[in-house]
């Protein structure tokens, strides 16, 4: 029987194939007897047939599709002929392919071969490509922002020559959401700003405290700042820190300067890890005043986390940037079959879908059972903002 199974098994994806195109046959001339009427008092009359198609099994196959006029001659249309062409399944299925790394140029071999048909080509591909990406554009681009989010981590990602800035949400429950993207040459403020206003607007609160995850970029402090303000309890990435530092020192001083942040930054009491951070940079004077400088420079806000006596697994949450790391990772991935951008709105669509196929991935971040203590001390922040305002 499993013989029998295996050797039938093309036939029986081919038969049922064009047991599809019969249904809807069928039902085209169902709909052309009922709208005929009874003999001797016809409002239609048939009008003989004509080549076209339907889209079926995720592409275009061909049907000859009946025909039918008015008593005055006008053309008919056959509703079910329009909906079999715009079942939407065309888009869906492209949409999949370059998702798994198949180009444009090679769907038409991915598709199963049981049903002749057209309209797989690389350019009708294109096109769907391109309608299926924008409408994932429009998606992420328009979705609400959860109203109950407690940290913000923003960064950038050069892919060739373009630049995708990327802000990404974490809820009291620990989920993550894209929450979204802008274009631009570099991590500029104008552009970082644009950003996190278009996601204000869509509804997160600049009136309560946020904790904010940021590289070491200047232009996304200052975004931040200037629409935040103190709301803002800004994280520098430790990451980032450590390897701009690093990157003063002659190799034989590299690992003993990363095991001494690493140690000080480990500490849970915060005045004592920014005391030792501050004898860091006296010792790193002699060695490499560079070195000494990038550390010195936003040396307090890599203890934010620190300050606001976190559980462990919070603090390795929260300490760098990796959280959006991984989409970035995925989004490069993605793209990587892209020879060149023709223009901004192909490198968003692109993008776009691809941050929400890896959103598709996410999971909790670590430490969530704990976030209620961060909930907790970013509420005690608005409320004490709160009071010295009024």
């Amino acid at each position: 029987m499993a013989e029998l199974i295996n050797g039938l098994g093309d036939e029986i994806e081919s038969f049922s194939a064009q047991l599809g195109l019969r249904i809807m046959r069928a039902v085209m001339e169902q709909e052309i007897a009922s709208r005929l009427g009874p003999h001797g008092e016809q409002s239609h009359y048939r009008h003989g047939r004509q080549s076209g198609y339907v889209v079926y099994g995720g592409r275009k196959s061909a049907l000859e599709r009946p025909r039918m006029r008015t008593v005055d001659g006008k053309e008919a249309a056959l509703k079910s002929y329009s909906a079999f062409q715009q079942d939407g399944k065309m888009q869906r299925a492209v949409a999949r392919q370059p998702v798994r790394q198949c180009s444009t140029r090679n769907y038409e071999g991915a598709l199963e071969d049981c049903l002749a048909g057209y309209g797989i080509k690389k350019s009708s591909v294109s096109r769907q490509w391109k309608a299926a990406s924008a409408a994932e554009l429009e998606k992420l681009c328009s979705r609400p922002v959860p109203n109950d989010l407690v940290a913000l981590v923003i960064d950038g990602k050069h892919l060739r020559q373009d630049c995708a800035v990327v802000a990404l949400g974490v809820d009291a429950a620990g989920v993550k959401q894209v929450l979204g993207l802008w274009h631009g040459a570099s991590e500029n403020s104008t552009t970082v700003k644009a950003l996190l206003e278009d996601v204000v607007e869509r509804g997160l609160s600049t009136s309560r405290s946020i904790l904010v995850v940021l590289d070491g970029a200047k232009a996304l402090r200052k975004a931040v700042g200037d629409l935040f303000g103190a709301r803002a309890l800004v994280q520098r990435c430790r990451v980032h820190k450590r390897r701009n530092v690093l990157e003063h020192l002659p190799p034989d001083r590299q690992r003993q300067v990363s095991w001494r942040l690493k140690a000080a930054w480990a500490e849970t009491d915060p005045r004592k890890a920014e005391a030792e951070l501050r004898k860091i940079v006296h010792w790193l004077q002699a060695i490499s005043p560079g070195a000494a400088r990038s550390l010195e420079e936003g040396l307090a806000e890599t203890l934010t986390i620190t300050r606001l006596g976190l559980h462990e697994d919070l603090i390795k949450t929260f300490a760098s940037t990796n959280l959006i790391e991984s989409c970035f990772s995925r989004t490069e991935e993605f793209t990587r079959r892209v020879k060149r951008w023709r223009s901004g709105e192909m490198f968003l669509r692109w993008s776009g879908a691809a941050l929400l196929f890896a959103e598709k991935g996410f999971r909790k971040v670590r430490g969530y059972r704990q976030l209620h203590q961060l909930s907790a001390a970013l509420q005690n922040l608005t409320l004490d903002s709160n009071q010295v305002a009024a």
